[in-house]
């Protein structure tokens, strides 16, 4: 019986990283690092900041009933607008996403492209006097109309508002800015849909249509969800625009076209801020606070959402 010897097993040498993937490496590794510590960093200067308005009595807080009282119309307004902005851009940016990559001509598609890319640097002052001097004037006899034949809803409850400074304008040219970030991201990610998918639809008699229903928009599900917390998050930390059209009451109202409107976080630390001093000052960090806490909350959410679509690719 012939006797067997077992070979030593190999030893498994460690391939040397040449100089420059090291520095990469660690220049990469750095870079993540370093995004963790300036969150850490902004989250530790805002509670710091925010910790005596958290204890501080009611009587002290700006308005005199608490900080709960004064950050809730804020938190209200800043969620209203930026939702209903989103629910107007989301659908028109998929909308203008599908027209570019699948129905415009090849030309057309190209200046408009440009065009989408040229929109969203566009700084949000711009918008602010877009909206203040040309949009809000052209609302006030459509928000008049809305009122009396609309009024039973509660988004149109009125009375108008006689210079058209409302949540209604602030909403439109939210929706307005977003839309180009969010096209621009749904855009890239419908080209990217894998070409055998798009051709096998079509291969078995489905329509333009059905071929986007069925191939497109299931590969671009993810990405619209990202876009639209990106967008989202814009909406909800906008300043300027607002601070600059709003017409502001300080209630808490579903009232779009009324003179009475709840401010934003944002747009209420923009106007306060250089006036502001000890306790209110540090209310107002607070309420900053709060919107960090939203916004993270937010891109969490969507992170959530996305990381369950990850597993969809051109391969299966």
């Amino acid at each position: 019986m012939a006797s067997t010897t077992e070979a030593p097993p190999r030893k498994q040498h460690k391939v040397p990283q040449r100089p420059g993937d090291r520095i990469f490496s660690g220049i990469s590794t750095g870079s993540g690092a370093l995004i963790l510590v300036v969150l850490a960093g902004v989250a530790v200067f805002l509670i710091t900041e925010a910790w005596p308005a958290l204890y501080a009595p009611a009587s002290s807080i700006p308005g005199g009933q608490g900080l709960a009282v004064y950050i809730w119309p804020l938190l209200f307004g800043t969620l209203i607008s930026a939702v209903l902005a989103l629910l107007i851009a989301v659908p028109l940016a998929v909308a203008i996403a599908l027209f570019i990559t699948y129905y415009a001509p090849r030309s057309l598609a190209k200046v408009l492209g440009y065009i989408i890319d040229l929109l969203a640097a566009v700084p949000s002052i711009i918008f602010g006097l877009w909206g203040m001097n040309v949009l809000a004037p052209l609302t006030v006899d459509p928000a008049s109309w809305l009122s009396e034949n609309l009024g039973f809803i509660p988004f149109f409850a009125g009375p108008a508002s006689s210079t058209g400074r409302t949540m209604f304008v602030v909403i439109i040219v939210l929706a307005v800015m977003v839309l180009p970030i969010i096209t621009a991201v749904v855009r890239e990610a419908f080209v990217q849909t894998p070409s055998l998918h798009e051709e096998a639809a079509l291969a078995l008699g489905s329509t333009r249509w059905e071929m986007i229903r069925m191939a497109a928009l299931p590969f671009g599900r993810s990405s619209i969800v990202g876009a639209s917390m990106l967008g989202l998050g814009r909406a909800l930390g906008e300043t300027m625009a607002v601070a600059m059209i709003l017409s502001v009451s300080g209630g808490v109202s579903f009232n779009l076209i009324s003179s009475e409107n709840p401010p934003t976080i944002a747009a209420n630390i923009a106007l306060q801020f250089p006036e502001s001093t000890g306790i209110a000052l540090n209310t107002l960090i607070a309420s900053g606070l709060v919107l960090f806490a939203i916004t993270l909350i937010v891109n969490m959410a969507a992170r959530a959402v996305i990381n369950r679509r990850k597993e969809f690719s051109g391969a299966n």
